[in-house]
């Protein structure tokens, strides 16, 4: 390979990354963190379903094998333990991929664990269009399907730096949560902004006069990549990013989004039941009338392949938001 010639994407249906090449990253940041909470906090544990490997749990799981438990490929079981735990004083993590506790395990998250408003932390993997896998792996519709949960607390970290600072936020908070991990090698995105994470805030991460972006999870990176795009083009554009989806820190989007500026939201997730809509109900609930033009996944069953090709597709990757953006100002 020339020194001119740039990295090649890597095209498996295997790659669960959003990663571009040569960006800076973190190694398990969830995992790591947890092992690090558990050092000066005894009540912590780690409970997966056969998934500890492909969920960072493994970190936690090699720090502190006494308070790791392994449950087999039962996610009923899995949450309705961590249910038992929690009863009693301790404070679990559980994790599984995405789908299976959204599809499979929801009766049992919900009576179990959120109706009595037990702090258990369950932890996603592969959200939304993170893995290649098709249908049975893309947990497109999760957050959908937890939003109406009561008291169940929605996480939808952008990168590194909101997971590590997340996960002690998590095991302090009262009721139960929703982590929608990104895992493996993470991009660290957040600590060129003057960002901290804060459980139930919104933040702006940028300025711009002309778009708002409000995003969350890693579209806002995606975010942050086609304000810079954008510039080429003298657009101007502000990004919001909002880590939290339930509660939904209201107040600083609605301000945002309040303006004569074009707004679009941006998510890893589909338009149905997401951020999008949990932003146009605020604004309605406000008596707010502005067009928020949605970025976000088809409400279909998407394909399998390679993430930069079904970003591509889907309209999720930079290059697809800028030209969105472009269309929009005619």
């Amino acid at each position: 390979m020339s020194a001119t010639t740039p990295p090649k994407l890597k095209t498996s249906a295997m790659i669960a990354s959003f990663a571009d090449p040569g960006q800076k990253t973190s190694n398990a940041p969830f995992g790591r963190a947890l092992a690090e909470l558990a050092e000066s906090d005894e009540r912590i544990v780690g409970l997966s379903a056969d998934l500890a490997k492909y969920t960072d749990m493994h970190i936690f799981r090699d720090a502190h094998p006494g308070r790791f438990f392994q449950m087999g490929m039962a996610e009923q079981l899995l949450f309705g333990a961590a249910a038992g735990m929690a009863e009693v004083g301790l404070v679990p993590f559980a994790s599984t991929y995405s789908v299976f506790a959204a599809r499979r395990a929801y009766d049992f998250i919900c009576l179990d664990i959120a109706e009595p408003s037990l702090n258990v932390n369950i932890v996603g993997g592969l959200p939304g269009l993170t893995t290649g896998y098709g249908p049975s792996h893309q947990a497109t519709e999760d957050v959908a399907i937890f939003r109406g949960m009561p008291n169940l607390t929605i996480v939808d970290p952008c990168d590194s730096v909101d997971i590590e600072q997340a996960v002690p936020q998590l095991a302090a908070s009262d009721g139960p949560t929703y982590l929608r991990l990104l895992r493996g090698k993470v991009p660290t995105v957040l600590d060129e902004y003057d960002y901290t994470f804060e459980l139930g805030k919104a933040a702006v991460l940028r300025p711009g006069a002309d778009v708002v972006f409000v995003s969350s999870g890693l579209m806002t990176m995606r975010a942050l990549q086609a304000a810079e795009a954008l510039a080429a083009h003298h657009v101007d554009v502000a990004v919001v990013h909002a880590p939290t989806l339930k509660p939904f820190d209201e107040d600083t989007v609605v301000a945002e989004i309040d303006t004569p500026r074009l707004a679009v939201t941006l998510e890893n997730h589909t338009v149905i039941g997401g951020l999008f809509e949990t932003v146009a109900s605020a604004l309605a609930r406000r008596g707010v009338g502005r067009r928020v033009v949605p970025i976000g996944l088809p409400d279909r069953f998407l394909d399998a392949g390679a993430l930069p090709t079904l970003h591509d597709r889907y309209g999720l990757s930079t290059d697809a938001v800028v030209s969105t953006v472009l269309r929009e100002l005619g």
